[in-house]
């Protein structure tokens, strides 16, 4: 399946194929940094979500049907990755995230972790203990109440503007002298202001493309500036 994949990598497929992922939340977000990894090569997968496949999911997560509501995401999408790739290594957690058990998580030596989850005291906890383990980790920011994807990028904690998810997440670190010069991808778009938070399929996948995109682009860094 990565004959495509291998005449732009070459001879780095190999990185990409034992590169081992940690991804929080499959989502709006997470499943198609999710799915563009599985189709790029990488091989050797956690995936942690706790919820089920809800009708309100599909205008925007990727393996959503009305034939899987019901069924643990985790679930659904390991099926999904076997039917991409059969000799993708796959590990589901259905587990909410917290501060008690997030050491779980780390039994495995990640290269990369991908924060695409929802819950701020969750993003706080995951970016703690990537710093202070010296883990990469790249997250996502806010995606809700946006229209234009093209104002999406990747940039650090630091200088993200318009988005109220960033803006607490940075003061909690702040707080806790943890650095905000963490990979993120966010939205220079100023959120429309509603009392609910709705999303677009384009807007939440262009930001799992990116995160996939900056993935690829630090493991093969030396390849990329050839």
């Amino acid at each position: 399946m990565l004959e495509r994949t291998i005449l732009i990598v070459k001879d780095k497929i190999e990185l990409i194929k034992n590169a081992k992922i940690l991804i929080i939340g499959i989502g709006g977000v997470g499943s198609y940094a999710l799915e563009t990894l599985v189709r790029t090569g990488f091989s050797n997968i956690t995936i942690v979500d706790s919820d089920i496949v809800d009708i309100t999911n599909l205008n925007r997560q990727l393996m959503s049907l009305n034939s899987n509501i019901g069924l643990p995401k985790v679930d659904v999408f390991e099926k999904r990755i076997k039917d991409i790739n059969p000799n993708c290594k796959v590990l589901k957690i259905q587990k909410f995230i917290t501060k008690e058990n997030i050491g779980e998580l780390f039994n495995i030596k990640y290269d990369y972790v991908i924060d695409a989850c929802d819950t701020i005291d969750t993003k706080k906890e995951l970016i703690k203990y990537c710093l202070n383990n010296k883990i990469k980790i790249i997250s996502s920011m806010g995606m809700g109440n946006r229209l234009d994807n093209t104002k999406i990028k990747l940039t650090t904690l630091d200088k993200t503007t318009y988005d109220p998810l960033a803006k607490k997440l940075r003061q909690i670190l702040r707080k806790e002298n943890i650095s905000l010069k963490i990979p993120v991808v966010c939205s220079f778009e100023e959120p429309i202001k509603n009392n609910k938070i709705g999303s677009l399929a384009y807007v939440t996948g262009t930001a799992g493309l990116l995160i996939t995109n900056y993935i690829v682009n630090d493991l093969l860094g030396e390849l990329c500036q050839n």
